[in-house]
């Protein structure tokens, strides 16, 4: 009997180590890059809002986000839209009991992480989202005392009125963690809706975790809840996020991730996305050297620009964008959605299409980024010879390839259509003439021949 209870203990730490090492989490053999199901795997995605779980043709969604060649989305706990649904019940009085659950949210919830393990989609989820509590939005939130039927605004400390961008951080919603204002009756709520997500989420192998959506907010709030979520994952492998709101990559607000990677197992750099040309190249190559020492996939859960909006920038910025995140090693690049983005749509597909299509060449992680070649001209070089490079504007350069005085086939593929071009080529002592066949956001994959 004792023999059998060894055997079978053993036999119990097997499988969890198996099913722990099938868990997305960063590629043992290269942590700029996520591993899943013991196989590295490039994420790419679009979608076309970003509380996915509430989308009524959801399923429709991610079979047509595959078809493309997907296999990423982005999911916040948001229940702010018209046709979402709420977190809590709702009494017959209009507010709302923070101690009980709207089954029908949960269920949503759970059926998204269903349909996507079942297809293999990563789903990264933020579980706060400022925009929840401010504003107009703040007017109907259960969380704001006027709405619940669990406290009052003295008791809480919440205001009934927050009419503030919520880049300002004046939320007091955001600082009821003990190393901030420690607020126990807030806190109690929050951590009781966090850890309702976790009792789901957990048993899913395929989920990502980022704190917030674009925060300004305080570190000691991130790092709180970064501390809550391991402690309930226990010997689970979770890997946690936050998203900065700082545009600029090299500021202090960034470092806060950069410099803890015991604490974030990956880098959130979505607002590189507002960059415009180089600087876009610039922010990617700067934080994939700032993390040299301590390597972590670098995710792009969101890519600005649709044209629908004054910031952003429009759909050629969203394109090109997308394609310097996936050239410059980016683990993740996932098309935001509209208006802010372009979501899922035929360019996008397109977009998702032709990095698959190169994929069949080259593995991006096989290759190395460099410097600009010049203004709009950005390459990668692999150790076998191929050499990658991107056109943003179409315009002609000398490229010199590391191998000279050799012939290359060059693939051209246009990212934004799909259209693919063959041609060869031969390089000189002072390199190659490379002119895009198509007028924007194109690469020439050189093959060596």
């Amino acid at each position: 009997m004792g023999r059998l209870c060894i055997f079978l203990f053993l036999s119990f730490l097997s499988v969890s180590a198996v099913s722990g090492s099938k868990r997305i989490q960063p590629w043992s053999k290269n942590p700029l890059y996520w591993q899943y199901k013991k196989r590295p795997v490039l994420l790419l995605g679009a979608s076309g809002n970003d509380n996915l779980f509430q989308s009524p043709n959801l399923e429709t969604h991610l079979d047509s986000l595959i078809a493309a060649g997907g296999n990423y989305v982005r999911n916040t706990m948001s229940d702010r839209d018209a046709g979402d649904v709420r977190a809590y019940e709702r009494m017959s009085d209009g507010r709302y009991d923070l101690n009980r659950w709207n089954p029908e949210y949960w269920e949503r919830f759970e059926r998204l992480l269903r349909y996507t393990r079942k297809r293999d989609v990563i789903v990264q989820i933020e579980i706060w989202d400022r925009f929840d509590h401010s504003q107009r939005f703040w007017d109907s939130d259960p969380y704001n005392p006027k709405n619940n039927v669990n406290y009052t605004s003295a008791e809480s400390g919440l205001a009934e009125s927050y009419p503030f961008h919520p880049g300002l951080n004046r939320q007091p919603f955001f600082f009821s963690v003990p190393a901030l204002d420690d607020n126990a009756v807030l806190l109690a709520y929050q951590q009781a809706f966090v850890r309702k997500l976790l009792d789901i989420s957990l048993k899913y192998p395929h989920v990502l975790y980022c704190i917030d959506n674009e925060t300004s907010g305080r570190e000691e709030w991130s790092a709180y809840w970064v501390a809550f979520i391991r402690e309930a994952a226990g010997d689970r492998t979770v890997c946690l996020t936050e998203m900065w709101d700082d545009w600029n990559m090299r500021s202090a607000m960034h470092k806060r991730t950069l410099d803890y990677p015991a604490r974030y197992d990956f880098v959130d750099i979505s607002q590189n996305a507002h960059a415009q040309g180089d600087a876009n190249w610039d922010g990617i190559l700067y934080v994939r050297e700032y993390v040299r020492q301590s390597p972590r996939p670098l995710n792009s859960v969101k890519i600005y620009g649709s044209g629908a909006r004054t910031h952003g920038g429009d759909s050629e910025h969203a394109v090109a964008t997308f394609c310097r995140n996936v050239l410059g090693g980016l683990a993740s690049s996932r098309f935001h959605r509209p208006p802010a983005g372009l979501g899922l749509c035929e360019i996008s597909m397109h977009c998702i299409g032709t990095i698959r299509q190169i994929e069949r060449c080259v593995r991006f992680w096989d290759l190395r980024p460099r410097k600009a070649v010049r203004e709009g001209v950005y390459s990668s070089r692999a150790a076998n010879g191929i050499e990658v490079v991107f056109f943003s504007l179409g315009v002609p350069v000398i490229y010199r390839p590391a191998d000279s005085g050799r012939s290359f086939e060059v693939r051209w593929f246009d990212a934004a259509s799909g259209a693919q071009t063959t041609e060869k080529v031969v390089v000189g002592a002072d390199g190659v003439d490379l002119k895009p066949p198509y007028p924007r956001n194109c690469f020439a994959v050189l093959i060596p021949v």
